[in-house]
């Protein structure tokens, strides 16, 4: 049995700080995509909009300030802020902006299936005290961002790295290192489903199949880290297929098309 640390669970874990603003920007678009929130319609006021969501003024203008960048409120001076005539315009981009990205994603994915389920298993059988002290490293502090609801990416990728690393190839390490941040891609394919990415239970879930994962490789089980590995990518596959089909399925609503 391994001698590292219990890791805590999400259920241990106090809750996550939810991303209030992230929530906002989401309800909004989709009422735009869905028509409830045609071009040219006034938005709620901000006192409204704060009683509604129940969140501060600071978060509604965050809001807004994105939802702008994105082309889709503009703001009227003494008027208030307004869906974009140019709006169906904007959410389209949206849409085949998700498409290319997840389709990216899920060919990194084969890559790194083909790499890091070996990768776990030589870790196993290779991996130092060291090396497996760096692992559970990043494996906590990917428990901290998420009690503290910040971005979870970089640990995440650390978490993999070190994992490469206790196999004692540096061409496993070399390999993750040229996918860099294609290898966590989640904060790039959120536009419009940061409730999927980047949810409590989601990133717990995630957190999870790397808690399998750091035990196989400590308890020096290479079929078992190799299991636990492949079991982990199968599901992220799972999860990015699912949020192609869901633009894919919100592109269909927004331009009236039916299968």
């Amino acid at each position: 049995m391994s001698d590292l640390p219990a890791h805590g669970t999400a259920r241990d874990r106090p809750a996550r700080r939810p991303r209030l603003a992230d929530a906002l920007v989401d309800a909004i678009r989709m009422k735009v995509v869905s028509g409830a929130l045609a071009p040219g319609t006034k938005l709620p006021t901000e006192n409204q909009l704060c009683k509604e969501h129940g969140v501060s003024r600071t978060v509604v203008r965050e809001a807004i300030a994105r939802l702008s960048a994105d082309g889709l409120v503009q703001a009227r001076q003494g008027a208030g802020v307004f869906v974009r005539e140019d709006a169906p315009d904007a959410v389209a981009e949206i849409f085949s902006e998700i498409g290319s990205k997840v389709s990216l994603v899920l060919n990194v994915l084969e890559v790194r299936m083909a790499v890091e389920i070996e990768s776990a298993g030589l870790a196993a059988q290779r991996r130092s005290a060291s090396q497996q002290a760096e692992i559970h490293a990043a494996f906590a502090e990917f428990e901290e961002m998420l009690r503290q609801g910040k971005p979870t990416g970089a640990a995440d990728f650390a978490f993999h790295r070190a994992i490469a690393t206790a196999t004692n190839n540096p061409f496993y390490v070399e390999m993750l290192d040229v996918l860099g941040r294609r290898t966590i891609p989640r904060d790039l394919v959120t536009t419009l489903s940061s409730d999927l990415l980047q949810s409590e239970e989601y990133l717990a879930g995630l957190q999870a199949e790397h808690g399998a994962i750091m035990q196989a490789v400590a308890e020096g089980d290479p079929a078992a880290a190799r299991e636990a590995m492949r079991a982990h990518l199968s599901a992220s596959q799972r999860r990015y297929q699912a949020l192609l089909q869901h633009g894919s399925d919100l592109g269909k609503a927004f331009t009236g098309q039916v299968d």
